[in-house]
């Protein structure tokens, strides 16, 4: 191990400040935001050296490490999902470092696979990643996305599946945010095209998206728009087709609490004059809408006057709000958190307590039947068409590796299609949810995974993680990355924070904007109810999470250092005042808001990490993760609070920055670096929290 205290790498510091409604905020690091600055560059080189030099010589690298290849080189498949007479699906073979994709013939099991994409040829040029993948209705061309280094920026291409032929010509750029919609007859698409960005203001880029549409055969450049720019880059824009051809939708999201819907009947190939003749459907409220359209019905899913959300059925010929029908009703203990049309019949996924189930109905809401579901956990994935019968899904929960089953609508009968093996041994761990009181009352659910014959003397390394934002629900999940930390004693806690849609909008609500404090108080009172019950102790405790979780890391970090050992803080925003001056920060505000509002902006400085780092505290050791190519999530968040933190901290716990190259704000999708990845992560943890080695892991006994 290097010695203790760690030598960091000097940071100078400026005396850069900005007066905000009166308030001095100091921004000693503010030339750190430069990431193209040689400066910077060769700062960051030292640092990602020093991460490097503590990481390698943790004890027990070698054997975590092959532990680790074990896990992660394995067999892995999705659902299908069905165009035409095909299957298209992923699938990684062990030997495989990425994940490829596939078609066979759906009505033949013995018929041969073939290779549709395999992004494995691209590692060692620009490492690009499969992005979207969407197949015409007939499944004989496919529009796909490719996005160099694993960010999020994107080109979109066409291939021809029978022959695996790229259609020459077919190439567009600017498909950050593209999400091709087909026409019924494969003719062309309806997309999101995103132009390059003004270079004196960047962060406006989302903005500029528009509407186009394109005609196979036709030089993109020509596309005609379909909708202009909003202008706006805290609003995202989308449009697709019904699957029959007869009508387009646009949507419009408002930040990340409500939308706007429009619609027009589609004669023919979509022309610029469309751009004038968008009908609303709803518009102006603060609520979310999703709409399925099918047999000239309009399917519309909302949290209207409903926070755990209802389902209308609204004829397209007339969708007027007034002629809404309800048919599903909002139930007080269910979150209805989808919708689709399978097989002629409404498929409604839902979520109780924070676990999944599945409902089938009639088109008018009568309900049919549930789905056997294994157990308590989470539906992966539902795959099925509106005109056929067949329902793939997906299902998992923290003891359980992936599970794929075949059903059909009319016929009840559930066969296992695929299934993940994963050489690990779940038989020793148990799952439990318990609530806890958060600081102002209110009752928050957790997940706890950890041996059975557990000891509540506070002797167990746990890990907490947690995201509390943008309404994303944390539903229970396998992962085999947590197995070597189950296997050397460790526990893991998964927090429903408040911020999250585990509980219907008004659980997002309670967690976003002016009351964001409230999920930085739910992490701590997860933490405190580990501890006061015995499952562990500050000096055994860690925290960890990503992007928005990140910011839940760093905010706990600094406001309640004492209750953790150590905390990992991975492609985070950690400067709270300046985030919408970089990447995608501007379609953010309607969620964290600005500090351009007062009442926002003293919101904001009051949580900011990076304005709270304190000299003399004694931090736990952390470790910051971020990418060299994250185009989401500036890297500068990263590289200004780790400076901060190596120069205030009052102890000797490490101070990290680790930086992943050829990689978005997603990590990397080639096995060798999540393994490395994953060796670096959980070596840290284990190391600092005073885990089990691996060797001494691998000798546990087994409990029955």
């Amino acid at each position: 191990m290097p010695s203790l205290p760690l030598t960091y790498p000097k940071t100078r510091t400026t005396t850069d400040s900005d007066t905000i409604f009166g308030v001095k905020v100091a921004d000693p690091y503010r030339w750190l935001e430069d990431g193209k600055s040689p400066e910077v560059q060769k700062w960051l080189d030292s640092q990602n050296q020093l991460a490097r030099s503590y990481l390698d010589a943790l004890p027990g690298r070698e054997a975590l490490k092959k532990r680790y290849r074990e896990l992660l080189y394995i067999d892995t498949i999705s659902a299908p999902g069905r165009a035409g007479d095909r299957f298209f699906y992923m699938k990684r073979k062990a030997t495989d470092e990425k994940g490829i994709l596939y078609w066979r013939l759906a009505d033949d099991p013995q018929a041969p696979e073939h290779v549709l994409i395999d992004p494995n040829q691209f590692i060692g040029k620009d490492n690009a990643s499969l992005g979207s993948s969407v197949p015409t209705l007939d499944g004989k061309l496919l529009a796909y996305t490719l996005k160099p280094n694993n960010a999020d920026e994107a080109t979109l291409y066409v291939k021809d599946v029978e022959t695996g032929n790229n259609l020459p010509g077919e190439v567009i750029e600017g498909a950050k945010y593209a999400d091709p919609s087909w026409m019924a007859d494969g003719s062309g698409f309806v997309y999101t095209y995103l132009p390059p960005a003004d270079p004196a203001q960047p962060q406006d880029r989302p903005g500029l998206a528009v509407i186009r549409y394109h005609k196979l055969g036709t030089d993109p450049k020509n596309d005609p728009v379909l909708h202009p720019k909003t202008g706006d880059p805290t609003k995202f824009v989308s449009s697709y087709i019904s699957r029959d051809g007869k009508w387009i939708f646009f949507v419009q999201q408002n930040g990340w609490d409500k939308n706007d819907l429009y619609y027009q009947p589609l004669h023919g190939q979509p022309t610029a004059d469309l751009a004038d003749s968008w009908q609303p459907i709803v518009v102006g409220k603060d609520f979310l809408y999703s709409l399925y359209a099918w047999k000239g019905q309009a399917y519309i899913l909302t949290n209207e006057d409903a926070p755990q959300y209802h389902l209308f059925k609204v004829s397209l010929d007339d969708p007027n709000r007034t002629k809404w029908r309800e048919i599903v009703r909002e139930s007080p203990a269910i979150v209805l958190q989808g919708m689709a049309v399978i097989g002629d019949h409404l498929v409604l996924d839902e979520l109780e307590n924070v676990t999944s189930q599945v409902e089938i109905r009639d088109l008018d809401g009568k309900p049919i039947r549930r789905l056997h579901l294994p157990g308590l956990g989470s539906v992966s994935e539902l795959e099925g068409d509106p005109d056929r019968d067949d329902l793939f899904f997906g299902f998992v929960n923290f003891t359980q590796p992936t599970e794929i089953y075949r059903t059909s609508i009319s016929n009840p009968i559930q066969t296992l299609w695929a299934k993940i093996s994963i050489p690990v041994d779940p038989s020793p761990y148990i799952v439990e949810q318990k609530f806890f009181s958060s600081k102002d009352g209110t009752k928050v659910p957790m997940f706890l995974v950890h041996r059975k014959d557990i000891q509540l003397d506070g002797s167990t390394p746990f890990l907490i993680y947690g995201y509390g934002g943008f309404g994303e629900s944390m539903t229970p999940f396998f992962s085999p990355g947590y197995y070597p930390w189950l296997e050397a004693g460790g526990g893991y806690a998964l927090v429903n924070l408040r911020g999250g849609g585990e509980f219907g909008e008004k659980w997002h609500q309670d967690g976003m904007l002016l009351k964001k404090q409230n999920v930085f108080d739910d992490c701590i009172a997860a933490a405190e109810y580990l501890i006061n019950n015995g499952y562990t102790k500050p000096e055994r405790l860690a925290v960890r999470g990503g992007s928005n979780g990140g910011l839940l890391a760093g905010a706990v970090l600094t406001q309640r250092p004492d209750l953790f050992r150590a905390v990992v803080c991975e492609v985070p925003l950690l400067d709270m005042i300046r985030y919408d001056k970089f990447g995608s920060g501007k379609t953010w505000i309607p969620e964290y808001g600005s500090a351009g509002d007062p009442f926002q902006f003293r919101a904001l400085y009051a949580y900011s990490p990076y304005h709270h780092v304190k000299p003399g505290t004694a931090y736990p050791s952390v470790l910051i993760c971020t990418a060299a190519n994250d185009d989401r999530v500036d890297p500068m968040h990263a590289r200004k609070m780790a400076a901060a933190l190596q120069a205030a901290t009052g102890s000797t716990n490490p101070i990290l920055l680790r930086v992943e190259t050829q990689s978005g704000h997603g990590g990397s999708d080639q096995m060798k670096k999540t393994l490395e990845y994953a060796t670096d992560l959980w070596g840290f943890l284990i190391h600092e929290l005073g885990a089990k080695s691996p060797q001494e892991a691998s000798n546990q006994p087994t409990s029955n």
